[in-house]
């Protein structure tokens, strides 16, 4: 089968989660997997960037699949129903709200910029290696900590489910995916 420029979107998604390791500002960068998906849905009314374009479903298919870091079960039926699914994206805008918040926090002067990553939105780690103080103003530092935890967080749910169940298990409960569909069927 010929490959496509966008099957090697994964490489993408790799290359983020290792910059905003070293570098906490590339985070900035996830913002392309929060619109694009959200841009086409309203344009396209399609699913386009889930099928075709992402590249954290394409890079668990090559772990999961091509590499065979999957159990290929069928993920159990409560992820894949409607009240999981638009729960997890209800939670999922909470958290995302929050770290806004805390980003406008810091804008605002009444906080200090926390140089940490929350993963699974629960364990604080020290990130002070990934933020050098640069030119930027903290609430810049601060958004990204906030996204790159998001990503992180969403990542490695995935990452979970991908090993206990399907590859692309993620894409079942995506809140993005969730979201663009939701958009699809207002449009249609």
């Amino acid at each position: 089968m010929k490959k496509h420029w966008y099957d090697y979107l994964w490489l993408f998604s790799a290359a983020y989660l290792l910059l905003g390791f070293f570098n906490i500002l590339f985070a900035w960068a996830g913002l392309l997997c929060f619109f694009i998906p959200l841009i086409i849905a309203m344009t396209k009314g399609s699913k386009a960037y889930c099928n075709r374009y992402c590249g954290r479903g394409q890079l668990f298919a090559l772990l999961g699949g091509s590499l065979g870091l999957s159990r290929q079960k069928n993920i159990p039926s409560f992820l894949r129903s409607k009240q999981f699914r638009y729960g997890f994206l209800a939670f999922f805008f909470t958290m995302f709200f929050l770290m806004l918040f805390a980003t406008w926090l810091v804008f605002a002067g009444q906080r200090s910029l926390s140089e940490a990553v929350t993963l699974l939105w629960t364990f604080k780690l020290p990130w002070h290696w990934a933020y050098h103080g640069t030119a930027v103003q903290p609430w810049v530092a601060q958004f990204a900590f906030g996204f790159y935890s998001v990503m992180l967080t969403s990542t490695t749910l995935g990452l979970i489910t991908m090993l206990l169940f399907k590859p692309r298990s993620w894409c079942v409960y995506c809140p993005m995916g969730t979201m663009t569909q939701l958009i699809c069927k207002a449009k249609a």
